[in-house]
């Protein structure tokens, strides 16, 4: 059995990491209410953006454009979206599984702009291409920095350059549900009129539908990106509450055995004095 002066002493080595992790889980729930307000408010128009893409894009017919089809490059770009610190629970990690678990992509024709240190460190130890690192978008993102990063994406689309581009992010359902989501940006997929439903008109466009799609197509990209940035940022701060919310009932269990452990050797060390000085007293009669 361990002395009484080691547990002592791990019991208040575990109460002070108990006061470390409360004081996070005030810290997260604060910064919680904040991030969610703000994916709520801009959810509807994201999900509209996406739903009227998807909608035009049913109603125009087959289009011969380079954001609809395939391009010959193997190479795919991937942006990742984690953080920048961790004792967040799984939430960078899955969100790196997204990429690294993708059994039918080539690690050589991956390239990774990561948004979060987190992810960059793990990827890049997995011996994937960093191609930038966005860290500083991770803390409070903003419209601009999407829209920069899908200017730059889109350039190299253009040229030929990479193939397809994803979104690899954590989608925040709730204050306890994180969905790991990996996203297909371009080339976007044209979906087929549901089965069952009336027909609906075919869509004319004042302008050409190739001009009409030069122009929609970047806003939607960017919208996609800026909407994953804010959901990431509610769904780490939802994990990290968690995680110290659960850390914190741990070492609330951990003190309790220890004080138990420590209230029996003392009761033990008590007995054993309490022993010798009977067997003393006795010795000297």
């Amino acid at each position: 059995m361990a002395s009484m002066r080691d547990i002592k002493r791990r019991r208040g080595s575990i109460q002070s990491t108990q006061q470390i992790t409360k004081a996070m889980k005030l810290v997260s729930t604060v910064k919680l209410q904040r991030a969610r307000e703000s994916a709520e408010k801009t959810k509807n128009y994201f999900d509209c953006m996406y739903d009227t893409v998807n909608s035009i894009l049913a109603r125009v017919g087959q289009l011969e454009h380079p954001y609809l089809t395939a391009r010959t490059s193997e190479r795919k770009a991937v942006v990742v979206i984690t953080s920048n610190r961790g004792l967040a629970g799984g939430y960078n990690s899955n969100a790196v599984k997204l990429v690294t678990r993708k059994e039918d992509w080539k690690k050589e024709d991956v390239e990774i702009y990561a948004i979060g240190s987190k992810g960059r460190d793990a990827l890049a130890r997995y011996g994937y291409e960093i191609k930038e690192d966005l860290s500083f978008i991770a803390e409070e993102p903003v419209y601009a920095d999407a829209m920069a990063l899908c200017d730059r994406l889109l350039q190299s689309y253009r040229k030929g350059e990479i193939g397809e581009i994803y979104l690899a992010y954590t989608f925040f359902r709730n204050t306890v549900v994180h969905e790991p989501t990996l996203l297909k940006l371009l080339p976007v997929e044209q979906m087929a009129p549901e089965t069952g439903r009336e027909a609906q008109a075919p869509m004319n466009f004042e302008i050409s539908d190739e001009e009409a799609l030069e122009l929609i197509i970047p806003k939607y990209v960017a919208s996609l990106i800026y909407g994953a940035l804010v959901e990431s940022v509610a769904s780490e701060n939802g994990a990290r509450m968690q995680a110290m919310d659960n850390a914190t009932s741990n070492a609330e269990e951990m003190i309790d055995d220890l004080t138990l452990l420590y209230n029996r050797a003392r009761q033990s060390s008590i007995t054993q004095e309490l022993t010798e000085i009977i067997a003393g007293a006795e010795a000297i009669s």
